[in-house]
């Protein structure tokens, strides 16, 4: 027996070990994904997309697309052909593939029972070619094992240095912590489960989560991870937030007929430079960086940083029922949404969805029609209070927010918000009373 042979040996004894020591055999999750791929029946592959083995769930902190694989929702290996996975998987990448992403693998749940072979693995593997793997910055995987390790050992001569340097195990979900934005991410109850029984079951050992200090005071020339409120008592002159105005103003100008706009990233280390600018309270000049997705990453940055996402947690309340909504009363249900909110949450929000409704009528050329804007936009616009996002809010939130801009002109009335190059200022009176109804000063 080859070395190879014997570690695959190995390999599946660890793995029946570790289902021996795991109590808890079945695996309950929150049930099929329903986002819109994978519920509808049309969908070409919709027997395996049905699972919900493969989600693509916002950002992280950079821009980079967040895809997470499940292994607990594979399942039993005679129903799902794993080939047809293969292709499953490589035509999600696809989409994302010229853009920087990370993925996520949760590998709590792998059984004997729905495991892909290792032979697979190996097609996997070899079938992602270099544009695949460049791109891919980082590989998290997540409750890793003794399997996990042994299998690393089988592949480690056919996997480059370059690209095992990208591989990061973590222990505990706190840890995802530090590197995304976790309350995007999309986990299986049983992962969060599983995770919940490792952390009660350490004895002695230090706390997988580690206590930080408390916050220092924002600056007061801080823009990002600060509330619209206190960014108005900061900059009386204006009610449109200054980062926000900017990269309005230049993706105006410069990134309407970008094709992919919103969808790609930019460089990690430029993106952590222009927001130490606008929080030191320096001038930041977008045409520097000869590149207009470093615009719309800083964008949907300061968006996702709102303590308050900007259309509320009571909002994010109200659109969990919103697939209840019968189809032609969904537009006047988004209007009286809108209506509710505070004052100068809706005169920003406004503002920023007059924009996105801009740039959709240019989807021929940039490729971002509503759907494809909501999927980019809706988990940075609303979130739950307390938590991570679940597989069922994430249709409702698209849902909504495609209509908010598609429907731009009929939810917010025929009064658009005033230009990006003049925004809006305040006189030494407060605003007028009458329900979002302002006076700009030109």
């Amino acid at each position: 027996m080859n070395s190879t042979s014997a570690l695959e040996q190995l390999a599946e004894i660890e793995l029946q070990k570790e289902e021996e020591e795991d109590e808890d055999q079945s695996c309950v999750t929150d049930g099929p994904s329903t986002n819109s791929c994978s519920s509808d029946p049309s969908h070409p592959y919709y027997d395996v997309a049905r699972h919900g083995i493969v989600q693509v769930c916002g950002d992280d902190k950079f821009g980079r697309k967040l895809i997470v694989f499940s292994s607990c929702c594979l399942p039993p290996s005679h129903q799902l052909n794993h080939r047809r996975l293969l292709e499953y998987l490589k035509f999600t990448l696809d989409q994302y593939v010229e853009m920087d992403y990370i993925l996520v693998y949760f590998h709590h749940g792998l059984r004997s029972g729905n495991k892909p072979s290792l032979k697979w693995l190996r097609e996997a593997y070899a079938e992602f070619d270099r544009k695949y793997k460049k791109n891919m910055k980082t590989l998290f995987v997540v409750h890793p094992t003794n399997f996990i390790r042994i299998v690393w050992n089988i592949f480690k001569p056919l996997i480059s240095h370059k690209f095992g340097k990208k591989l990061i195990y973590v222990n505990y979900l706190t840890e995802l912590r530090e590197h995304l934005n976790y309350e995007q991410l999309i986990i299986p109850a049983d992962v969060l489960r599983h995770d919940e029984k490792l952390r009660l079951a350490q004895k002695g050992g230090p706390a997988p989560s580690v206590k930080t200090p408390p916050p220092r005071p924002p600056l007061p020339t801080q823009q990002f991870g600060v509330s619209l409120q206190y960014l108005r008592e900061k900059n009386m002159e204006a009610i449109i937030p200054l980062v926000l105005s900017q990269t309005v103003t230049y993706l105006k100008e410069k990134g309407l007929n970008t094709e992919g706009i919103f969808r790609r990233s930019a460089r990690v280390q430029i993106i952590k430079d222009v927001q130490k600018l606008y929080n030191l309270g320096k001038p930041v000049d977008f045409n520097e960086f000869n590149d207009v997705h470093v615009a719309a990453v800083i964008l949907k940055t300061f968006l996702r940083e709102l303590p308050e996402p900007l259309l509320t947690f009571n909002v994010y309340t109200h659109i969990q029922d919103f697939l209840n909504v019968e189809s032609s009363l969904r537009v006047s249900r988004c209007r009286q949404l809108m209506e509710d909110l505070p004052e100068h949450n809706f005169i920003v929000a406004k503002y920023l969805l007059s924009f996105l409704y801009t740039v959709s009528q240019q989807s021929v050329e940039n490729r971002m029609s509503p759907s494809n804007l909501s999927c980019v936009f809706g988990v940075n616009l609303l979130r739950p209070p307390h938590g991570s996002l679940s597989l069922s809010s994430l249709t409702p939130i698209n849902m909504f927010t495609e209509i908010l801009i598609q429907h731009f002109p009929s939810v917010f009335g025929s009064r658009c918000p005033p230009r990006p190059d003049h925004p809006l200022t305040l006189t030494t009176q407060p605003l007028p009373r009458t329900k979002h109804c302002f006076l700009p000063i030109l």
